[in-house]
């Protein structure tokens, strides 16, 4: 079981959260404009890494804020978490 920190609540066991996704996905300034391809592109291709990843949590059995977690797919071991605006942690000053 992992233990979670949520940045508003505190450390909190993992059945209280929702996975989101993958943290960071911008989605396109004129959708309208986009070919069939780039549009199933944004909706559905994703990075799938194998160690290091940037994922997006919900505290849906609690404060229901989403944040980001820097987490290893191998070791499942969250190495940061970071509020929704913050950059990630490699590209903090």
């Amino acid at each position: 079981m992992l233990l979670i920190e949520c940045p508003w609540c505190g450390p909190r066991d993992e059945s209280e959260f929702a996975y989101s996704g993958e943290a960071h996905i911008v989605r396109p300034l004129t959708p309208e404009e986009l070919t069939d391809e780039e549009w199933a592109d944004y909706l559905f291709c994703r990075r799938n890494t194998r160690g290091d990843h940037l994922e997006q949590w919900c505290h849906a059995s609690g404060c229901r804020r989403y944040f980001n977690v820097q987490r290893d797919t191998v070791t499942y071991r969250i190495k940061s978490v970071y509020k929704p605006g913050e950059p990630p942690p490699g590209d903090r000053p």
